[in-house]
């Protein structure tokens, strides 16, 4: 499944973006009253050069003791950042995202403007169901479609072969 025929994808608000030059506390502010985690850090043609999480907020300003009113979002932006299209694949990405260990994906256009960002929650909730039916139809391509009354029989089998060796031990 590809990321555009997510139906998060297509619910969700444009992201909250920023300037380079806007202070860790306009920015936090700006979050907090979103409710969100993060905030895209964009130059004047809306390109991605950066990312800011609560993470970072911890870290880069918290735990450095910083004003943020005086820190600049560029000071502590994350910019080695994957970027997806909303044509790339679901699984895909979170596999990447699960092995390389970060939550949120910016979704760029084909000149590298913010479109979307997708977090792993986003994608995990596509995920469950998605493997269960992969597994499920792989089950079925090895046992057939009608092999269910193999497995009755199994199961009549292995039920009478518990009671005999049962009756037989009292």
């Amino acid at each position: 499944m590809k990321i555009k025929e997510r139906i998060e994808y297509l619910s969700k608000p444009k992201p909250y973006t920023a300037s380079p030059d806007q202070t860790v506390l306009e920015a936090t502010k700006e979050m907090t009253a979103r409710n969100i985690g993060s905030v895209v850090i964009t130059d004047e043609d809306n390109k991605v050069v950066g990312l800011v999480t609560e993470r970072d907020l911890m870290r880069r300003i918290v735990a450095e003791n910083k004003s943020p009113a005086e820190t600049k979002l560029s000071e502590i932006m994350t910019t080695s950042l994957r970027l997806a299209r909303d044509d790339d694949n679901v699984v895909d990405w979170l596999r990447v995202m699960s092995n390389e260990r970060f939550r949120r994906l910016p979704v760029v256009d084909e000149n590298g403007r913010i479109v979307s960002i997708m977090t792993q929650g986003d994608f995990v909730s596509y995920t469950w169901p998605e493997l269960l039916k992969m597994f499920s139809d792989k089950v079925e391509k090895k046992l057939g479609v009608n092999n269910q009354h193999m497995w009755i029989i199994g199961g009549v089998l292995v039920y009478g072969i518990a009671m005999a060796v049962i009756m037989s031990a009292i």
